[in-house]
């Protein structure tokens, strides 16, 4: 065949890859509608659809075809009536020619029906509340419009789940009706709402976890005695209790039956988790070579629910130890004040042993917001190039993250960006006086045929007070990876020094544009492009990039990634591999 037939044969196989299914199934009987558009064209189709069995390995049940056909005019007005065409004409006709049947509907609308009065109404004690009375203001359907069943299913079913959301259990339609004169081509729409009276919370009784103090356990309440009853506010209390990741069964309930002046209280029943965990993890990445992880957690010390734990990190390129302790806010759930002691030894394009010592203040904004204020001490030395050095640092700063991405493993849709902005002085205590500013973000767009589009960005700045002073390695940039510029190896990309050595920049800008296609269950292929550099002085940057594919697999654990690149506007340009795996056991 040769080289350039299997070529062809290897891109028609790809382009196949990201072309949607087709199905190949053979019909025996067509349906064939006209006269309709839009919506109500598919529900008309819908309702032909063909009963299972009709039609079997090629022959078609003729005496149930023929019974099918007398019931399709009956079959169609139904289908038509959501729309609001109550007197619709509709002409059928079967034929069939060499054994291939056609049904024909031919549908004449008429004209529809439209609203001539309309009632909508709230009673009792919620008569006047603001949310209800705004849905009974904006309710889908006016006079003269069109009858549509749609909406009017769906606001009726908004004011039902509203008023529960608001407390008023007892909710109930006391006239829920619409009168239909089709001769006229006019209906009257009447509904009125009884909210009875509304409920509130009577606190909450907590067993089943006596390791644990009360007023810690209470912090995972998302309500308070005296608010408004809400099931929303169970089921967030129910969450919020199973990410603490210390119980292993949690029953929240409501005693509606037990409420007395219109309060109902609520028991929570807990069984406590192991509080103590041990997890290895092992994998390979073409960034850090081999790795073996250790981490270590105690999710209640002193019995006051305060957390410590340790990580040890052993790769061919990186090892660490970590451990930390976190006291949690006295209010906040996702709140906290933590304190961790980092020891570091990495040896990559340069090599770096670090202490540091961080405290932070962790406060949460909302849902998957955090803020941190913190202060480091950190003692660095470091072989970068032909410099070997040392450098001591106070480093206060400020961090926030906002993650909405649903599924961590493999994620449809969302978005992720973080910044943090730290600075020291050498009053303070610091061999260097400086400000940085690291910013990233990253967005994952859903698009047509199962593909995806994922973008990320990264930049880093900083700015010294003494523009001969030395960065110490932890803090400079570097760019090449397979979190960075693929094609390129790992912090490969950067400023060097008169021997040629990499020794890393005071700024990065690192960019990436990515194509997924979903393929079977847990399979991906990509096509990416990637650009980037670290660099001193924006009057002189020089930006590498490379482009290639990927093909990933995404297991409960994480995602097995391979990727090959190529490095683009260089002369004699090279391949470069990357994969990474990972496993917590």
């Amino acid at each position: 065949m040769g080289n350039k037939g299997a070529y062809l044969i290897a891109m028609l196989i790809a382009l196949l890859a990201f072309l949607p299914p087709v199905s190949m199934a053979a019909e025996s009987v067509e349906i064939v509608v006209t006269g309709v558009e839009d919506e109500a064209r598919t529900n008309v189709q819908e309702a032909l659809a063909l009963p299972p069995g009709m039609v079997r390995e090629g022959k078609v049940d003729r005496l149930w075809l023929e019974r099918f056909a007398r019931q399709a005019p009956d079959r169609v007005r139904t289908a038509l009536q959501p729309f609001g065409y109550y007197n619709a004409q509709v002409e059928t006709n079967l034929s069939e020619e060499r054994g291939y049947f056609r049904l024909m509907a031919q549908v004449s609308l008429g004209e529809p029906v439209r609203i001539s009065a309309l009632d909508v109404a709230l009673t009792g004690a919620g008569a006047g509340e603001g949310r209800l009375k705004d849905l009974v203001d904006v309710f889908p359907l006016e006079k003269g419009d069109i009858l549509l069943q749609q909406p009017y299913d769906q606001a009726k079913g908004g004011l039902e789940a509203a008023a529960e959301e608001l407390g008023f259990l007892d909710a109930r339609f006391t006239a829920h009706e619409i009168r239909i004169d089709p001769p006229r081509t006019s209906a009257r729409i009447r509904l009125v709402m009884d909210t009875g009276e509304r409920y509130f919370f009577d606190g909450a009784t907590i067993e089943g976890a006596p390791d644990y103090p009360e007023s810690f356990l209470r912090r995972y309440l998302s309500f308070k005695s005296g608010e408004p009853f809400s099931y929303s506010r169970l089921g967030q209390t129910q969450l919020n209790f199973n990410n603490s990741e210390r119980f292993k069964e949690i029953v929240v309930t409501p005693h509606k039956e037990e409420a007395a002046n219109n309060t109902i209280p609520v028991s929570v029943q807990l069984k406590q988790a192991y509080r103590r965990s041990l997890r290895p993890g092992l994998g390979y990445g073409t960034d850090t070579g081999g790795r073996f992880s250790l981490r270590y957690r105690d999710l209640n010390m002193l019995h006051r629910g305060h957390e410590y734990y340790a990580n040890l990190f052993i790769s061919q390129r990186l090892q660490g130890f970590a451990s930390g302790y976190v006291i949690p806010d006295a209010d906040d759930i996702r709140s906290s004040t933590s304190l961790q002691l980092n020891l570091q030894r990495e040896e990559t394009t340069y090599v770096s042993r670090l202490v540091a010592l961080e405290l932070d203040k962790n406060r949460s904004f909302g849902r998957g917001e955090l803020g941190t204020a913190y202060i480091r001490l950190q003692r660095e030395s470091f072989t970068i190039g032909s410099e070997n050095s040392s450098s001591r640092l106070v480093l206060p700063g400020l961090r926030f993250t906002k993650d909405h991405y649903g599924d961590l493993i493999r994620p449809e849709r969302g978005f992720r960006y973080f910044f943090d902005v730290r600075g020291t002085h050498q009053l303070i205590g610091s061999d260097v006086g400086l400000i940085q500013l690291i910013t990233e973000g990253s967005d994952l767009m859903p698009l047509p045929w199962r593909l995806s589009l994922h973008t990320r960005a990264k930049v880093g700045l900083t700015l010294l007070n003494d523009p001969m002073a030395d960065l110490p390695a932890s803090l400079r940039f570097f760019a090449g990876g397979d979190q960075s510029v693929r094609g390129y190896s790992y912090k490969s990309l950067g400023p060097r020094d008169a021997t040629g050595e990499v020794v890393g920049g005071r700024h990065l800008l690192v960019g990436s544009i990515e194509l997924e296609r979903a393929l079977f269950k847990d399979w991906g292929l990509s096509v990416f492009y990637d650009i980037g550099n670290a660099f001193n002085s924006f009057t002189s940057v020089k930006l590498y990039s490379g482009a290639g594919v990927g093909v990933h697999y995404y297991t409960r654990v994480g995602v097995v990634n391979l990727s090959i690149a190529r490095q683009l506007g260089v002369d004699n340009p090279a391949f470069h591999i990357h994969f990474t795996i990972g496993l917590e056991l």
